[in-house]
C-alpha cells in the first residue's frame, strides 16, 4: 500500500518547494510532479525512492500566481496519485529579521499584551470576601475548563490527520499525562521550597497562580502556533481572524492568573513575571508555526497544554474543598454560578474565533 503524506508545502519566487513523506509500509517511487494537471520537471533533494518513513522535498520551477489555487500532484511509478491544494498562494515567511519582527509583533498583541491587561483585575480581587472569593476560584475554574475542551479538541483534530506512523492520539494523551505529572511535582517542589529572600514565593496561592500562568502560557503557545501556520500557509484571512478573536479571548486569562492571589500581598513586579509567563509563549508559538511548522510539534504542545490546564483545575479544586466534601461546596450558589460565568465568558470571545 502506497501512501505519501504532505508534510509542508513552501511558495518562493517562482518556485514551490514540497516536503513529502512515504507513510506507508511499502517503498514508493516518485514518477512525476503535476501542478494544475500540467507536468512539471522536478529536483528531489534525497531523491525519488523512499523507504517507509523517509522523507524529500521536491523543487518544483514554476510560475505560481499571487492569490490563486493550484493543485500539487504527486505521481508515483505505480500510477498512484497524490494531491495537495494551495487554496491562496502567497509567498511563505522565512526566518528573516523581517518576518521576525511582524511575528513577535502578532505574539505580543495577541498574547503578552491581553493578559496584562487582565491582571488590572487585581486591585478588585484583593478586596474580596469569602463568598466573592469562591465566586471568582470558580470563574476561574469554568475559564480553565473550557480551556481545557477547547484545547483537547484542537490537538485531536490534528492528531486524527497526522501520518499514522506518527501515533499522534497517543502522542497526545502522553504529553498531556507528562504536564500533569510534571506540574504535580513543581507545586510540590515549590511548596516545600524554603526561600528566606521571599518567604511569600512559597504560599499555596501563590504556586497556584504560578502553575496558571504556566497552563495559559502552554495554551498560548498553541494559539501562537495556529496564527504562525495560517500566515505561512497563505490563510491570511483566517491569520488575521485568529489575531482578533484570541486577543479578545486572551483578555480573560490575565483574571485566572489573579484570582488565587485573593487576599494576598503580592509585589507588581511578581504579578508582571507571571503575565509574562502567560503571554511570552504566544511569541515562540508564532515563530514556530510560521518558520517550521509541524503537526506533530502541534500536537505535543496542545497536550501539554491540556495536562497543564488539568493540574491547575485540580489544585485550585483542592484548594476550594479544604473545608467541605466536594460536591457539597460545589453545589453552593457563587460556586455554580461562577463555573457558569466562566464557561458562558470563554464561550461568547470564543465565538469570535470562529
Amino acid at each position: 500500500v502506497e501512501e505519501l503524506t504532505f508534510n509542508a508545502v513552501r511558495l518562493q519566487p517562482g518556485v514551490i518547494n514540497v516536503t513529502v513523506l512515504n507513510d506507508g509500509p511499502d517503498q514508493v517511487s516518485i514518477a512525476q510532479v503535476q501542478i494544475d494537471d500540467a507536468f512539471w520537471a522536478f529536483e528531489s533533494d534525497r531523491g525519488t525512492v523512499l523507504k517507509h518513513l523517509d522523507r524529500t522535498t521536491l523543487t518544483i520551477p514554476y510560475p505560481w500566481v499571487s492569490g490563486d489555487t493550484h493543485v500539487v500532484r504527486v505521481v508515483t511509478s505505480n500510477g498512484v496519485t497524490f494531491d495537495y491544494e494551495i487554496a491562496v498562494a502567497v509567498e511563505t515567511p522565512m526566518p528573516e529579521w523581517r518576518f521576525f519582527a511582524a511575528f513577535t509583533i502578532i505574539g505580543i498583541y495577541v498574547g503578552v499584551i491581553p493578559v496584562m491587561l487582565g491582571l488590572l483585575w487585581f486591585p478588585l480581587v484583593s478586596r474580596l470576601g469569602k463568598t466573592g472569593l469562591a465566586f471568582l476560584l470558580s470563574l476561574t475554574i469554568g475559564l480553565l475548563l473550557f480551556l481545557l475542551v477547547d484545547t483537547g479538541r484542537e490537538g485531536f483534530e490534528i492528531a486524527v490527520v497526522m501520518p499514522e506512523s506518527y501515533h499522534g492520539v497517543a502522542l497526545l494523551f502522553f504529553s498531556a499525562a507528562t504536564a500533569y505529572l510534571g506540574l504535580e511535582a513543581l507545586r510540590s517542589w515549590l511548596s516545600t521550597r524554603k526561600s528566606r529572600a521571599n518567604p511569600g514565593i512559597v504560599s499555596g496561592r501563590w504556586v497556584i497562580a504560578l502553575l496558571v500562568a504556566i497552563g495559559i502560557g502552554l495554551h498560548n503557545f498553541g494559539e501562537g502556533l495556529a496564527i504562525g501556520a495560517a500566515f505561512a500557509q497563505g490563510a491570511a484571512g483566517l491569520g488575521t481572524l485568529l489575531i482578533v478573536g484570541f486577543t479578545l479571548h486572551n483578555t480573560t486569562e490575565g483574571l485566572a492568573i489573579v484570582a488565587p492571589l485573593a487576599n494576598e500581598r503580592t509585589r507588581i513586579v511578581d504579578l508582571l513575571k507571571l503575565g509574562l509567563i502567560g503571554g511570552i509563549p504566544t511569541i515562540l508559538g508564532t515563530w514556530l508555526g510560521g518558520f517550521v511548522y509541524s503537526p506533530v510539534w502541534s500536537v505535543l504542545f496542545l497536550g501539554l497544554g491540556v495536562g497543564a490546564i488539568a493540574q491547575v483545575v485540580v489544585q485550585i479544586t483542592r484548594q476550594m474543598t479544604t473545608d467541605a466534601p466536594a460536591a457539597q461546596f460545589l453545589a453552593k450558589a457563587p460556586v455554580l454560578g461562577g463555573l457558569c460565568a466562566g464557561f458562558v465568558i470563554m464561550y461568547v470571545t470564543g465565538m469570535l474565533v470562529g
